[in-house]
């Protein structure tokens, strides 16, 4: 592994921008995942097209990610160097965000699951365990922590593709490719299973109901209907007001079943094994760990959807890795 130190700093920027001798010709594996996942919704929009609210808003913004793809591919083809490679997953990465608060335009044309998903929860474990985690233990600095892992999603992700990056840039691709589909899985997945989760659903049928084992079937409310719970736990803490101000940003009731938060960090972890490295483990293995727990915690999965998160990430990583042994 290399030691990045400041003797070294030189040299890494020198191999970022140094013209590689065999560059890869064709489009990269997760670039293509990319495009298969634009043109399944796309034509789901053309079939859709009167049904959406911004059918046209849909499609150009497809076709802008398609153009930016091929932009990027073609100026990695006329400087092929490890910084426009990282710069084409960067992207790809980035535009993340733009994804998944699209999904919410197709899947708010399903009728809504949850009654299903809390009537499982109470028949499992006897009680709403999201209503409840929170109020087992309330104290402040629990709180905190719980909104801390919560909030660490997005840099436990930017650390293992740096790391990949930086020290094992011979696996780079293979990983960022594992990232990146493991997203989009989720992504089909919630498109066609409309959960909302705990946070959607206990605000539209209201804390009353829900303590008395009541789910009622809310059919098509929520293709109308954003609101949710503020988050339960410390109000005036740091980090859940970056919870909170995330969730005012681009949350949207979609996403419950799986819990991708819990389904990628496990992606995560399971890469950080992978590259061998045992302090990236052990300085990663606190944050996944209050994440997952942060999820039915702060009320945004019910705890089904954390174990199917788990359940599904081991099936996910290990079907990927297999697929990317040659990569």
């Amino acid at each position: 592994m290399r030691k990045f130190g400041f003797t070294n700093i030189y040299w890494f920027f020198k191999d970022l921008f140094r013209i590689e001798k065999n560059p890869r010709k064709n489009m990269f594996a997760m670039e293509w995942v990319v495009i298969a996942y634009l043109l399944f919704t796309m034509l789901i929009v053309f079939f859709t097209y009167t049904k959406i609210q911004n059918p046209e808003s849909m499609i150009w913004g497809r076709i802008r990610i398609g153009v930016m793809t091929i932009a990027l591919w073609a100026v990695y083809r006329m400087i092929p160097c490890r910084f426009t490679r990282f710069v084409r997953v960067a992207a790809q990465m980035a535009l993340l965000s733009w994804w998944y608060p699209d999904i919410y335009e197709i899947n708010s044309m399903f009728p809504n699951l949850d009654h299903l998903f809390a009537g499982w929860e109470q028949q499992l474990f006897g009680c709403q365990p999201a209503l409840v985690f929170c109020h087992i233990i309330p104290s402040h600095i629990f709180s905190e922590l719980m909104d801390m892992g919560y909030a660490s999603y997005y840099p436990m992700i930017a650390a293992v593709t740096l790391y990949y990056f930086i020290w094992k840039y011979h696996e780079f691709e293979r990983a960022s490719f594992i990232i990146l589909t493991s997203f989009f899985i989720y992504y089909v997945i919630f498109i066609m299973l409309p959960v909302t989760g705990p946070q959607f659903y206990y605000k539209a049928v209201g804390l009353d109901q829900i303590t008395h084992g009541i789910f009622p079937n809310l059919h098509y409310y929520f293709s109308t209907h954003q609101e949710c719970l503020a988050s339960p736990g410390y109000q005036d803490g740091l980090f859940y007001h970056l919870v909170e101000d995330a969730k005012n940003a681009g949350e949207r009731p979609i996403a419950a079943f799986p819990s991708s938060h819990v389904g990628i960090s496990t992606v995560l972890m399971l890469l950080a094994v992978h590259s061998r490295n045992r302090k990236l483990l052990l300085c990663l293995l606190p944050f996944y760990l209050l994440l997952c727990c942060s999820t039915v915690y702060i009320q945004a999965h019910y705890l089904i959807d954390a174990i199917a998160g788990f359940v599904s990430a081991v099936v996910i990583y290990f079907a990927l890795l297999y697929s990317t042994k040659r990569m």
